[in-house]
């Protein structure tokens, strides 16, 4: 959460503020416990998700951040930018999802690697306390 909040807020609310109010399908006052409670879950999922899927000990941390940001980006991306845009009126379809796929790119980039990386050092604070 501590990434994605701040890169979700500046993204949507400050940076392309314009662009998506120019789209005409936002509410003027966003629901931000509604996007936190996003948030809360993916957190929750990702945690438990990842070490089950990518196990630290048999790959590189860096394979296991490309691999989980390409399968859960993409699955994001499935789930979010396609649905809306085929749903929602907006002014420009192509403009929405242009600026969708670049976030949640950027969103993945970023939180793919951390997430790898709490788990790898998680993993080695576990091996290095366990005594035989």
């Amino acid at each position: 959460m501590v990434p994605t909040f701040p890169l979700g807020y500046f993204w949507h609310l400050v940076t392309f503020a314009d662009r998506y109010h120019r789209l005409e399908m936002y509410r003027e006052e966003v629901l931000i416990p509604l996007g936190l409670a996003s948030m809360v879950i993916q957190a929750v999922v990702f945690a438990r998700a990842y070490p089950r899927l990518f196990p630290v000990n048999r790959i590189p941390w860096q394979r296991g951040a490309i691999a989980f940001g390409s399968i859960f980006g993409v699955l994001a991306w499935s789930f979010v930018v396609l649905p809306v845009a085929a749903k929602y009126r907006m002014a420009s379809v192509q403009d929405f999802m242009l600026l969708e796929t670049c976030f949640t790119a950027l969103q993945f980039a970023v939180v793919s690697p951390l997430i790898a990386l709490a788990h790898r050092s998680g993993e080695r604070r576990a091996g290095s306390t366990v005594s035989v």
